[in-house]
């Protein structure tokens, strides 16, 4: 049984609203796969970091998106996540947003998460940036989640989606 924590652009993408191909077939992939990972044996995990995302924008299906969120169990954001967060910003690894990706990966490398499933590839599922990630968690004692895309766990091509 894996540990999986779902990031704020899964549960985006599950109600997405937007309308233009790249949009809908993220949709269509986060929707397959999560339906498939509830319906599974495997943990699925998230963070307060989610939920305070999720209340912060106006949206559509901000509630739906609420709900979703809170089928997963939570991870508790202690002192160790939050060195964890300074760290990944002074070394650069990600954005200087102490509440946003920083605190995700956080979250997931300190409570030992197998996966860290998003659709931000910019700031995290980044292959560019996996070592660096890797050296700052060595050097703090943390896990390393493999950083990936609902698509990746859909195990096909994209033609096939």
């Amino acid at each position: 049984m894996a540990r999986i924590y779902i990031e704020t652009t899964v549960i985006s993408f599950y109600y997405n609203a937007r309308t233009g191909l790249e949009m809908v077939s993220r949709q269509h992939w986060s929707r397959r796969w999560l339906d498939a990972a509830l319906a599974g044996s495997d943990e699925l995990v998230t963070s307060l970091a989610v939920e305070n995302e999720l209340r912060g924008g106006d949206f559509p299906n901000k509630q739906e998106m609420l709900a979703l969120a809170s089928r997963f169990a939570l991870l508790d954001l202690n002192d160790a996540v939050a060195e964890a967060v300074e760290a990944y910003i002074a070394n650069h690894a990600m954005p200087n947003d102490p509440g946003g990706d920083a605190l995700h990966l956080a979250a997931a490398s300190f409570h030992r998460c197998d996966f860290l499933v998003t659709w931000n590839c910019k700031h995290i599922a980044n292959a560019n940036k996996f070592e660096h990630i890797r050296r700052i968690n060595a050097i703090l004692g943390l896990g390393n989640p493999s950083l990936v895309t609902p698509l990746e766990f859909l195990n096909e091509d994209i033609a096939d989606g």
